[in-house]
């Protein structure tokens, strides 16, 4: 389920690990085959020039973890087994119990699996056959094929359920393996099996897709009537700000006089791509403030010359609007700028630094909340709308969107 620009990791000689931007988010269980795994989440650099080279332990430390060394050694020296031991999977199950005892549901370790995934969505491409997924009552299910993909043209469709890749049965397989079944070298093929909801019960078939390079959908636009330009954006990832920039300018050609800023759904990205954004609608005055434990941290200001800052605006926000999305809302919100219309978003305030590790796993650590221009602290609360709208089940089946209709009429009264 990355989105400042992607750019290389950042090296720090005789460190067991490299640095990757910092991470605002909430880990999440909703991976996809063509869309960010990671929701809630925003990036920024991060030098960490007091990392300890392996063997640069401190002393206490190291008495500590006789214990640690004291039941590895015993569980090499009497352990029952018919297969040799898995060391690898031994340090990364301690890794991660590690990091479950603190408690923190933001503080995590990804597996290298999980963090080459993150990477590639987080740098906006990747190679696969273009659907979004997710569990659905144990099942891999299709949430909706990416237009235009292979898995589009290869006749797939929202609420497909997978239940075998290359003949290999799913069963209990987990999401994030089979993903990983799923996705491929560009120009290879996989074969699913599918089972298709019926009125009378499910067919099931057998599709084969040639997989491609897939771009991810960052941006959508177009002049609804009355002039009122609509962008939506899915995540902030390194091409997002590039997206909305030339999104607000072809939309200005066709003289819009109002615009709505869709933001449901949009789990986060870099906390640099939020900055930028948020600048375009925003000629002067705060953005977000950034603090540590210590009361320490960053203040990130907007900067003249935005595309979009006098154009009467709505933002679109709803219980999936996370983190970098709050960042740009609430900085709209807090300064009068537009006005937000929907529900309440979901309320992730907190920094995370993230590491890459020796064996490809990534680690992050919660360092760090974010608060709104106004001294808000969004973690846990999140933002409420100026105008609250649902959206119900029965809306979603029929093809209504009440917000988006309340957002047009507001507009249209301005």
């Amino acid at each position: 389920m990355e989105p400042v620009k992607h750019t290389p990791l950042v090296s720090h000689s005789g460190s067991a690990h490299r640095v990757l931007p910092i991470l605002v988010g909430v880990l999440t269980t909703a991976f996809v085959c063509a869309t960010a795994f990671l929701a809630g989440y925003a990036l920024r650099w991060w030098q960490d020039e007091g990392a300890h080279p392996i063997g640069d332990v401190p002393t206490e430390q190291q008495e500590r973890m006789k214990l640690f060394w004291e039941a590895w050694h015993l569980i090499e020296e009497h352990f029952y087994y018919t297969e040799p031991l898995d060391y690898d999977a031994m340090v990364q199950g301690a890794t991660a119990g590690m990091v479950e005892t603190l408690g923190d549901e933001h503080t995590a370790w990804l597996n290298p699996q999980m963090a080459k995934l993150m990477s590639e969505d987080l740098s906006g491409t990747f190679e696969g056959v273009g659907a979004t997924v997710d569990m659905v009552d144990d099942r891999l299910t299709i949430v909706r094929p990416l237009p235009g993909s292979p898995a589009e043209r290869a006749g797939l469709r929202a609420g497909d359920v997978i239940v075998a890749v290359d003949g290999k049965p799913l069963g209990k397989t987990t999401l994030l393996e089979a993903i990983m079944l799923i996705r491929g070298p560009a120009g290879s093929t996989v074969r699913l099996q599918v089972q298709r909801p019926t009125d009378s019960g499910f067919e099931e078939f057998e599709v084969k897709v040639r997989r491609e390079k897939i771009t991810l959908p960052t941006v959508e636009s177009e002049l609804l009537p009355g002039e009122i330009g609509y962008i939506r954006l899915t995540e902030f990832n390194s091409l997002a700000a590039g997206e909305v920039q030339k999104a607000l300018r072809e939309l200005d050609r066709q003289g819009m006089k109002g615009l709505i800023l869709d933001l449901r759904d949009n789990p986060g990205g870099y906390l640099d791509t939020a900055v930028e954004i948020a600048d375009e609608f925003l000629e002067e005055g705060l953005i977000v403030t950034e603090r540590d434990r210590r009361g320490e941290g960053d203040d990130y200001t907007a900067r003249r010359g935005g595309l979009a800052t006098r154009v009467p605006l709505v933002v679109l926000v709803n219980k999936a609007s996370a983190s970098a999305s709050e960042i740009v809302a609430g900085a709209i919100q807090d300064q009068g700028r537009g006005t937000l219309i929907g529900e309440q978003t979901f309320g992730k305030g907190s920094v995370q630094l993230t590491f890459t590790l020796r064996d490809g796993s990534s680690l992050h650590i919660t360092v760090a909340r974010w608060f709104t221009p106004s001294g808000r602290l969004i973690d846990g609360e999140g933002l409420m709308p100026d105008i609250v709208v649902p959206l119900t089940t029965e809306d979603a089946d029929a093809g209504r969107d009440p917000q988006l209709a309340r957002a047009v009429e507001f507009l249209g009264a301005q």
